[in-house]
């Protein structure tokens, strides 16, 4: 399949935690976050550090709302994806294949706003 974006971060968001996953030519990175402010911002950090153009998560509950206006001070483009479009490959149950699977779907260009 054909990368559509270059760098790339999907998030696992929850109430408490979001973990991350950055996908790059170089590779991929994982972190957890928790969902505190100064967290929020340290994560904000680490996706403007490895040059991420796109960012994508699940729209779970109200929890992303935080992440998406801080991405949004930064003119980092997001996209908040239905977790339905997202679930219908089976095999994932961790929070860090969620992130994984969603940075995936994003570098080739797979989900929709």
């Amino acid at each position: 399949m054909e990368v559509v974006i270059e760098r790339a971060c999907g998030m696992d968001v929850h109430k408490d935690n979001i973990t991350a996953c950055i996908m790059t030519p170089e590779g991929k990175e994982i972190q957890t976050f928790s969902t505190k402010t100064v967290f929020l911002i340290q994560l904000v950090d680490w996706i403007k550090q490895n040059n991420c153009t796109h960012v994508a998560m699940e729209s779970t509950s109200v929890y992303w709302k935080p992440i998406v206006n801080l991405l949004e001070a930064e003119e980092i483009e997001f996209l908040v994806v239905n977790a339905q479009h997202m679930k219908a490959v089976p095999g994932r149950k961790t929070d860090v294949k969620d992130a994984e699977w969603i940075a995936k779907l994003l570098r080739h260009g797979l989900l929709k706003a």
